[in-house]
């Protein structure tokens, strides 16, 4: 009888305690969204107020203020991460056609793995990992040295000053950037299977442009455009609640960091079965 009214405090202790947990979470989803709500409702007033602040935002984030071997541009480490992921899949891809004696559907492949789903999750994580873990870390030290309580105070609108620029700038930047990146992969599959292991470099092209369309390129930078937003305004909301001093901004910084790649992971699986369907569609293969 003890031993039962214990097992069953112990359950309500831990309900108690998950429950609590969920709120929490919930309430801080709430908090994420009505901030993201904030910088797109501030984006009128920061173009017409704030375009300087938004070029200077705009060089930082492509190119940014070091070399891009030691951590500078997006550009770099974007084209950096698109074409050793592409390598790999096209080993794999047509490693695995090779079995089924299908090698010359390798540029069929490696079109629509790049296209569609591999560079708009690399270059999310390049961003996030970046440029988001920047956003935080600049936010969260404005919040814990006060200068967000002086911004306020002078009716300087933070939202916008600080969030909304670096959203613009980003959707700014995203596009020419995510462009080096696919081009890079598209350079890199093509290497690997006609230059490394051999494939006809005509048979290759052929099916290559069979799934090239400019929906499925829309329907890409679409993706990579959501992507962009999902991680600026996360980075932003969790920079801008910092506390805790130094400490603090660090742990927001990797929360953010997790945070994102869980909500891009989630995004891409809805987007993907959204755009593209469940079944494949290849103009000129049969399969429409």
């Amino acid at each position: 009888m003890i031993l039962s009214q214990t097992a069953t405090a112990r359950l309500k202790k831990v309900s108690a305690g998950t429950t609590g947990r969920l709120k929490s979470s919930f309430a801080a989803l709430d908090g994420h969204v009505m901030f993201g709500v904030k910088m797109i409702a501030g984006i009128p007033l920061a173009v017409m107020r704030y375009r300087t602040h938004i070029l200077r935002e705009v060089g930082n984030i492509s190119f940014g203020k070091a070399s891009l071997l030691s951590g500078g541009g997006t550009i770099g480490v974007v084209a950096g991460m698109a074409i050793v992921a592409a390598v790999m899949v096209s080993i794999e891809i047509h490693r695995a056609l090779g079995l089924l004696g299908f090698t010359a559907l390798s540029g069929l492949a490696a079109s629509i793995a790049n296209t569609q789903a591999l560079a708009p999750l690399i270059a999310a994580l390049a961003i996030a990992a970046k440029v988001g873990t920047g956003f935080t870390a600049q936010l969260g030290s404005m919040r814990i040295s006060e200068e967000i309580d002086a911004l306020d105070t002078l009716g300087v609108p933070s939202v916008t000053f600080l969030a909304t620029v670096r959203l613009i700038a980003m959707l700014i930047v995203i596009t020419p950037v995510y462009m080096v990146g696919l081009l890079g992969a598209y350079l890199a599959s093509r290497f690997v299977v006609v230059g490394m292991l051999g494939e006809s470099s005509g048979t290759y092209d052929y099916y290559f442009r069979q799934s090239i369309t400019p929906e499925t390129f829309a329907y890409s930078i679409l993706m990579t455009v959501v992507f962009s937003v999902i991680i600026a305004v996360i980075a932003c909301s969790y920079g801008y609640n910092a506390s805790g001093g130094p400490e603090g901004v660090g742990r927001a910084a990797g929360t953010a960091v997790r945070t994102t790649i869980l909500t891009v992971a989630i995004a891409a699986m809805v987007l993907i079965f959204g755009l593209y369907g469940l079944t494949p569609t290849v103009p000129g293969m049969g399969l429409e």
